[in-house]
């Protein structure tokens, strides 16, 4: 089987090594890929958000399965072009991706299923803004405000904050952008990512893992796109897990046949386990990352049968999901400034080691590998429990030099010294 991956992050190095695995899977290939991934895969340079080049590119190289990692080529339709050329592919449809590229469209699913989420508003209009803040946050006795932007953001759209006037700015530059926002009353409890494969109603769930957005220690400073993730989660218990599948991830799926748009692809449920049951705090339509490098660590069953199986409308036809022992910590490596306007083009040291996985980066013509973004590597370590496999990604994190670069410092410590609970 060929495979041709779309994307440039570290999430889809960490696809690109799962399906390396798969004795099904002969060829990869990637577009347009990066310094990493540039030594397992063939790698191709084409506009990713336009979905006849992907399509004439699936097809001159002979992909028999083509998996799009990104979320802005599914919001525009990039799978649908694979498709109507005949190539199986990985990824929902234009209409489906609304799950991700349109919280007020995920919200629509939600209620319609009966799915338990935050009460929300959407905001399009500025002099509506100061009365929907009275009824959010603080002003109603929860402990932050929370402000999205209700399209895409690269998860860096988010607010949640006790400050009105940090509020107000947020949702102040979203509407002034001509961004509708998105207003939710807050929700406890520990946060949890779910990936499930899903095929129309068939949903087969990964490990849950959970994510550290904020750049600092403590969960201190702005969102950015991911800092570190860990899985599995031992704190939650499995009846919780089944909970989660039975009450939102299969409704869902349910509701998008109905719909007339049924969802085929990774469909990612971010959500809060609140004193009162898991509740869905967002959904998005593709792996998630970082929590991908660790959940796919993991994963003993050939993942490029499993995608193929699922793009192809034979996913019930799988056998169960089987996984290694054992936890995996991903630690991302950021460039200075990040999540502001990051310092590229410095030489990093040690990026070629087992566990290190690609995102920002570039190799130069004279054969050193520099960055080139903001989260520009991520570390993966697995060991036989959690304070195993931090120890063995933060020994390898702290072999990379890269001038100015910074990470975290507590990915996964809260849960391996068991102080996570529902």
């Amino acid at each position: 089987m060929r495979v041709l991956v779309i994307g440039s992050g570290a999430r889809e190095h960490a696809l690109l090594l799962a399906l390396r695995r798969d004795p099904e899977v002969s060829e990869l290939a990637v577009a347009p890929g990066n310094a990493g991934t540039a030594v397992i895969a063939d790698q191709y340079d084409v506009d990713i958000t336009d979905g006849d080049a992907v399509a004439k590119l699936a097809h001159k190289i002979g992909a028999d399965l083509v998996v799009i990692g990104p979320e802005v080529p599914l919001v525009l339709g990039v799978a649908d072009a694979v498709r109507a050329a005949g190539i199986a592919c990985f990824g929902p449809t234009r209409d489906a991706a609304r799950i991700e590229g349109s919280k007020s469209f995920a919200k629509d699913v939600m209620t319609a299923a009966g799915v338990r989420t935050a009460n929300s508003e959407i905001v399009d209009n500025p002099g509506h803004l100061d009365a929907a803040l009275d009824r959010f946050g603080p002003a109603v006795g929860e402990p932050a405000w929370v402000v999205k932007d209700d399209g895409l953001a690269a998860g860096k759209g988010v607010v949640v904050t006790p400050d009105r006037d940090a509020a107000r700015a947020h949702a102040a530059s979203l509407l002034d952008a001509g961004h509708p926002v998105l207003l939710e009353s807050f929700l406890d409890g520990p946060e949890v990512s779910l990936f499930s494969i899903v095929d129309g109603e068939t949903v087969v769930p990964l490990l849950p893992a959970q994510d550290f957005k904020r750049v600092g220690d403590g969960d201190t400073g702005p969102n950015t796109g991911g800092m570190g993730a860990f899985a599995p989660l031992d704190w939650l218990p499995d009846e919780v897990i089944t909970q989660i599948v039975d009450e939102i991830v299969k409704p869902v799926a349910a509701e998008m046949v109905r719909r007339g748009c049924p969802f085929t692809g990774l469909l990612y449920a971010g959500l809060a386990i609140t004193s009162r049951g898991p509740a869905v705090v967002e959904f998005n339509c593709r792996f998630g990352d970082p929590e991908t490098q660790s959940v796919l660590a993991l994963l003993e069953s050939p993942l490029g049968q499993l995608l193929y199986a699922a793009a192809t409308g034979k996913l019930a036809d799988q056998p169960p999901l089987q996984w290694r022992d054992g936890a995996a910590v991903t630690v991302v490596l950021a460039a200075e400034n990040y999540p502001g306007r990051p310092r590229v083009g410095d030489v990093i040291v040690g990026s070629e080691a087992d566990g290190v996985l690609h995102a920002g980066t570039a190799r130069r013509e004279d054969g050193a590998i520099v960055s080139s973004g903001g989260r520009v590597l991520s570390v993966v370590g697995t060991g036989a429990d959690l304070a195993a496999a931090r120890e063995n990604a933060y020994a390898l994190i702290k072999s990379i030099r890269l001038p100015g670069s910074h990470f975290r410092t507590d990915i996964a410590l809260a849960a391996a010294e068991g102080r996570v609970s529902v």
